[in-house]
């Protein structure tokens, strides 16, 4: 399944509520079609122990407290987990209780709005794609590192999802058989090597194990490599602590190796590089990019992807979802006139004389 770039038509404009659902926030914004985000929300995430309703009830609340300001026209929702093909259905969400949660419907009845769901990666590549990093080129491939690593993928301007609506978990990769056990069930994903969580447990290993080079790790921890993170490692790596830049050049080494597979796969004119991990800026794109010419299939013989820094932050999630709501405009406009969706009135919370 593909979504398009819909080009200028008239029901990309106006304004959209983006909502970026993780494990510990939510994350709302009103985004004009430019994608610029007028106004933000920001709420804890229920504990996950709490039933579905309760992580709703807060989605509603953070939409209602923005549309009593802004005459809004559809709603996006950014979900960490997989999404069906439909853009309907929360599968499976680890970080929440969702599963088989029919979120779009049960949202769309309360807000009496349009609303898509989509996964948090998808919609955070297709903001990069249509108005970050990747605006201006049309196959686009955004991988994400964080804890874990995500992606998505903009092929000829348009959202590739998958015959499931599953596709771009390019951290389950398998780049070393038999290398180290992966949340997954799996052996040696990519993830294991080049995310967040990698690069914490090479650190705390390294502390651990005494070493002398680890002794600014060691100092800022008071001593417990427990204590250890991804943002203390890239921290130190920018102020030129020699441990830390090496292990931020191995992680980087290993996203080059995953990015050439990406390219066999895809053939991409750009490679965006975004989430928390990416923030090292070059101590990480710099061994990414020799890595990669060093690992692509026929180098030397074919033209090279550009690897860039992604552009939107935090923001990319809730921006992409509300630019991919604006897309359901037109279903939902003429599942209204078939009776196919509830036929009240939508009670519009913007100032008088808001457009439709």
């Amino acid at each position: 399944m593909v979504i398009s770039w819909g080009g200028d038509r008239p029901y990309r404009r106006g304004l959209a509520i983006g909502v970026d659902i993780g494990g510990s926030k939510v994350a709302a914004g009103v985004v004009n079609a430019a994608g610029r985000v007028l106004e933000r929300v920001r709420t804890e995430t229920p504990d996950r122990s709490k039933s579905p309703k309760v992580v709703e009830d807060t989605i509603v609340g953070v939409v209602e407290e923005l549309r009593r300001r802004h005459p809004v026209r559809a709603v996006g929702i950014g979900a960490a987990g997989f999404v069906d093909e439909q853009r309907a259905t929360v599968l499976f969400a680890p970080h929440l209780s969702w599963r088989e949660e029919p979120l779009r419907d049960a949202l769309r009845d309360r807000l009496e709005l349009p609303v898509v769901v989509e996964n948090d990666a998808n919609a955070a590549a297709w903001a990069e794609a249509r108005v970050g990093a990747g605006r201006g080129a049309s196959d686009v491939v955004v991988v994400n590192l964080g804890t874990g690593i995500g992606g998505a993928v903009v092929i000829d301007g348009e959202l590739y999802r998958g015959r499931h609506g599953i596709a771009g978990e390019f951290g389950h990769m398998t780049v070393v058989p038999g290398g180290h056990r992966c949340e997954c069930g799996n052996r040696g994903c990519w993830e294991q090597y080049a995310s967040g969580n990698a690069v914490t447990r090479e650190a705390r290993e390294l502390a651990a194990a005494d070493s002398p080079v680890a002794r600014a790790l060691l100092n800022a921890v008071a001593g417990d490599p427990r204590l250890i993170t991804g943002p203390l490692v890239s921290e130190l790596a920018a102020e030129g602590d020699r441990a830390c830049v090496e292990l931020m050049e191995e992680a980087g080494t290993w996203l080059g190796v995953g990015l050439a597979n990406l390219a066999a796969a895809f053939d991409p004119e750009l490679f965006v590089i975004g989430g928390g991990v990416s923030e090292s800026g070059e101590l990480l794109l710099a061994p990414a990019r020799r890595a990669f010419r060093r690992s692509l299939t026929g180098r030397g013989y074919r033209p090279e992807a550009r690897i860039e820094a992604a552009e939107l932050g935090n923001e990319a999630g809730l921006i992409g979802a509300a630019d991919l709501a604006r897309d359901a405009l037109p279903r939902w406009r003429q599942g209204r006139r078939q009776g196919r969706i509830g036929s009240r009135p939508v009670h519009r919370r913007g100032r008088p004389g808001a457009p439709e």
